[in-house]
């Protein structure tokens, strides 16, 4: 019998460490199976955050490069410099991303830097205990907002994605969602836009990722999914921000 589907080659069969439901195990596949149809798995490097995606070096099989908490795209830049020749990635929570890495960020993306980032955004600070985040939403309850996130307390959700969209340096920045299959390709697609936009040396790359956390939100995985596309979606509108090969065309 013809085998269809698979084990991505640059997926290591290691179990996954996530919690149930979590859209992390469901990225990571994405990412694996893009590098494996590119045919970029000798020159890939991947940075890694401190998070819950902390052991991403145990799942993709490609050379990685641990970072430190909010320092991917400061490391990310040095390591595509050094190497110009790689296809660099970085792959970054909200907290890491929009909190403690927002200068790095910002910067490597007015830059032009030519690296992708992948930013995975569940609304809480998953592997600490699920306190609020730069991206939890108002209203939303947390660990340290129990009556919800208030904005003249907290402030208002930060949409860094929207922020790096306006730069000039910024070539491609784009929201997907996990929240149905249908979602999930095109989440596929975006990721893979963003690996080329790098390889044509156009600019800094953007893929925001809506993807559920049932642990934190305190709902089941069918919930969480259900959460994404009632909920988060709302807030955090998926579609393409920028996209400078349609802006030439």
């Amino acid at each position: 019998m013809k085998k269809i589907f698979g084990r991505p080659a640059c997926l290591k069969a290691n179990p996954f460490h996530y919690c149930p439901g979590c859209g992390h195990s469901i990225l990571h596949r994405l990412v694996a199976e893009v590098i494996d149809e590119m045919d970029i798995r000798g020159i890939t490097i991947g940075i890694p955050p401190a998070g819950c995606a902390v052991l991403a070096y145990n799942y993709f099989d490609v050379d990685m490069v641990e970072s430190a908490h909010g320092r991917g795209c400061a490391l990310a830049t040095g390591v595509k410099r050094a190497r110009p020749e790689s296809l660099v990635f970085t792959y970054q929570g909200d907290g890491d991303i929009s909190a403690i890495g927002t200068a790095e960020t910002l910067h490597a993306a007015n830059r032009g830097e030519l690296i992708t980032s992948i930013f995975v955004n569940n609304a809480v600070y998953g592997m600490t205990g699920g306190q609020m985040a730069p991206t939890t939403m108002l209203g939303q309850k947390t660990s340290t907002s129990p009556y919800g996130r208030r904005a003249k307390v907290e402030g208002y959700p930060l949409k860094i994605t929207d922020l790096i969209a306006n730069l000039p340096g910024a070539a491609y920045v784009v929201r997907t969602s996990l929240a149905t299959p249908a979602k999930v390709n095109a989440t596929k697609k975006a990721i893979r836009k963003g690996f080329e936009i790098q390889r044509q040396g156009l600019g800094y790359a953007l893929i925001e990722v809506l993807s559920p956390c049932p642990t934190n939100w305190k709902l089941s995985a069918v919930e969480s999914f259900k959460y994404l596309e009632d909920v988060m979606e709302k807030e955090f509108v998926p579609g393409v921000l920028k996209d400078i090969t349609k802006e030439k065309a």
